[in-house]
């Protein structure tokens, strides 16, 4: 998947490896920053893009574990590859249960790293895709009345029309007016569509 002004960040205290990623990483046609230390790389305004965080463990101020640590605090959410020359079990397995994508040790395998960051660039894409799309539904679904929002949280429990309209004190022609407004508002074309996006959006009836 090619993904659009995509953004590979480099954070590494080694000159030589920044360089050789920004070549490296620019030939595949990919926008890279790279940065000496975590500090740098924290005052930097990212842009609102796709992209991947390639990270060193060790260097001056910040290590690449205690950044990832600021960073998942803060809800940052582009993925992050480690590299590393010293790394050990409990070490990788910490990054990863954090989030990480993958734990590469030094000297990398060029075409490791670049199949890595490339499923991380593109995982992230969708991931951003899917959460504009959950923000919008959910916009959507805010706009509904009172009413048409009291009949769409039975709709998707699986009432029929007609337990709906007992259920809500009104009649049946009532609650197809209500539902069919609420249809057009959210731009839905199915109750199953209404069901798996309120799902996704994390949009569930109150229990009684």
């Amino acid at each position: 998947m090619s993904v659009p002004n995509a953004t590979v960040y480099v954070i590494d205290d080694d000159a030589s490896i920044r360089k050789a990623m920004t070549r490296m990483f620019k030939s595949l046609d990919l926008q890279v920053l790279t940065f000496e230390n975590a500090d740098e790389f924290l005052h930097y305004p990212r842009p609102d893009q796709a992209g991947c965080l390639i990270l060193d463990v060790y260097m001056p101020g910040l290590s690449g574990i205690q950044l990832q640590q600021q960073l998942v605090a803060s809800d940052f959410d582009l993925p992050i590859v480690f590299i590393t020359g010293e790394g050990d079990i409990p070490m990788t397995v910490q990054a990863i249960q954090a989030g990480a994508i993958d734990f590469l040790p030094k000297p990398v395998d060029d075409q490791k790293l670049i199949d890595t960051v490339q499923q991380a660039i593109d995982r992230n894409a969708r991931e951003r895709t899917e959460l504009v799309q959950r923000r919008e539904f959910r916009d959507r679904f805010g706009s509904l009345s009172k009413r048409e929002n009291d009949v769409i949280m039975l709709v998707i429990c699986g009432l029929l029309n007609k337990q709906i309209a007992r259920r809500l004190g009104i009649t049946e022609n009532t609650v197809k007016v209500h539902r069919g407004r609420a249809m057009v508002k959210t731009e839905v074309d199915s109750v199953a569509e209404l069901v798996r996006l309120c799902e996704h959006a994390g949009i569930a009836p109150a229990e009684d």
